[in-house]
């Protein structure tokens, strides 16, 4: 579990809206970032 405060560790994630089909945080370093999580479409969560 990451505490509140600490830096996120680094990941790769598929994206929508950006320039490539992946992106690492490692990229966006020294950027604002906002990471949204929702459930899978069609899902009950």
């Amino acid at each position: 579990m990451i505490k509140e405060g600490a830096n996120a560790p680094d990941f790769t994630a598929k994206v929508a809206g950006y320039t490539k089909d992946e992106v690492s945080l490692r990229e966006l370093r020294g950027k604002r970032v906002v990471l949204i999580f929702y459930p899978k479409s069609g899902t009950g969560g």
